[in-house]
């Protein structure tokens, strides 16, 4: 069951805005995982040094195992312990939400003075007739309302149900949960991709939301209302996440095979050696496959993954450092073609790792 964490001195169940630590300590008793949030910003806390190197990922990584912060809201714990070091020795951190495992899904109306866009980005995959008058549509509470009007549905933003959150640009974050199992995704951006609506995106599964609460330099993100926890979603509003796109792809694509260019690479250097063909197949596949989900792929894990089984090889005596960046570039490319400079750090951050273990395929520790 939920709990509710009352401030001292007062009725309501939000702790004062300074009091991060009790905001962390509340998210995590409704199930929500947190994690550290810049002082003052609204961006995850820093890396530590190792974890800031160029092409570092999380994969191989000790830090959030060790209690670190280091991956944002990958680190989301909802451990008390780790929750009152990680906020008692900074006090001025703020607090965010991991929204997949906490389950929650948070429509994010912007209010941002801009442009309107050509209207067919007003609702994604909704045409608006040219002879329909869009003055007065100035932001994402306008296109979200239209939206929730096409449905003869409610509009969140007025939605007193459930949680919501008034941001410090005049946004607001409306809170619901997930209730049938499904991943819902986040948005890539609300200048298109998976966004909602204009100026209006989804937190959901791969991102975090700022917690009530919190306290940035810009202000405060104050929950509004009465309501201070987030209603189930909307069946109306789950469909329409669905027609934009906002769940993973339904058909998981098979493993592709190694591109033919590495995969010759890999036979000549390892000198017919099957083992050493065999270790750095199944990774290089992982990575080639990347190239059908064009988003959320796990890409830079898994060519640094890549990179570190290579880097082991070289160090063993089975490859040598100029072949195995080959092998690696044939790959990334194939993956990602055009991001070269990307899958240069990745590659040169995994191999440097992989280096200082020799990986010697087929002998046991």
């Amino acid at each position: 069951m939920a709990t509710e964490l009352r401030s001292p001195g007062g009725d309501s169940p939000w702790p004062a805005a300074s009091a991060s630590r009790a905001t962390a300590l509340w998210c995590a008793g409704q199930g929500w995982p947190v994690h550290p949030l810049a002082a003052g910003r609204k961006t995850p806390a820093g890396n530590c040094d190792a974890c800031r190197g160029p092409g570092h990922t999380r994969t191989g990584c000790d830090c959030v195992a060790a209690g670190r912060w280091c991956h944002g809201f990958h680190a989301a714990t909802r451990d008390p312990d780790r929750i009152n070091r990680w906020w008692g020795n900074n006090p001025g951190y703020g607090v965010g939400v991991s929204c997949g495992p906490a389950r929650l899904v948070v429509i994010d109306i912007d209010a941002h003075a801009r442009s309107l866009p050509e209207r067919g980005r007003l609702l994604p995959g909704i045409p608006i007739d040219e002879r329909v008058d869009l003055t007065g549509l100035a932001n994402g509470f306008h296109t979200m309302a239209v939206l929730a009007a096409l449905r003869g549905a409610g509009d969140p933003a007025a939605d007193e149900t459930t949680l919501r959150v008034r941001t410090p640009s005049g946004g607001l974050h409306v809170w619901y949960r997930v209730t049938d199992g499904r991943a819902w995704q986040c948005s890539t951006g609300s200048g298109g991709g998976r966004a909602l609506a204009w100026q209006v995106d989804v937190r959901a599964h791969g991102g975090y939301i700022v917690a009530p609460g919190t306290v940035t330099a810009a202000g405060s993100y104050t929950p509004l209302g009465p309501t201070k926890l987030p209603a189930p979603l909307p069946g109306w509003l789950a469909g329409e996440l669905e027609r934009t796109g906002h769940l993973p792809e339904a058909r998981i694509p098979g493993p592709r095979p190694v591109p033919a260019r590495a995969r010759q690479a890999v036979i000549a250097a390892g000198g017919g050696r099957e083992r050493t063909t065999a270790a750095l197949s199944g990774v290089l596949a992982e990575v080639a496959a990347c190239a059908a989900v064009p988003e959320g792929a796990g890409f830079s894990e898994k060519l640094n993954r890549a990179a570190y089984t290579a880097g082991g090889l070289v160090a063993a005596g089975y490859l040598t450092q100029l072949q195995a960046e080959d092998i690696l570039r044939s790959a990334a490319d194939v993956a990602r073609p055009g991001q070269d400079r990307r899958s240069a750090q990745i590659i040169r951050g995994g191999l440097n790792a992989g280096l200082r273990q020799p990986l010697h395929p087929g002998r046991r520790g």
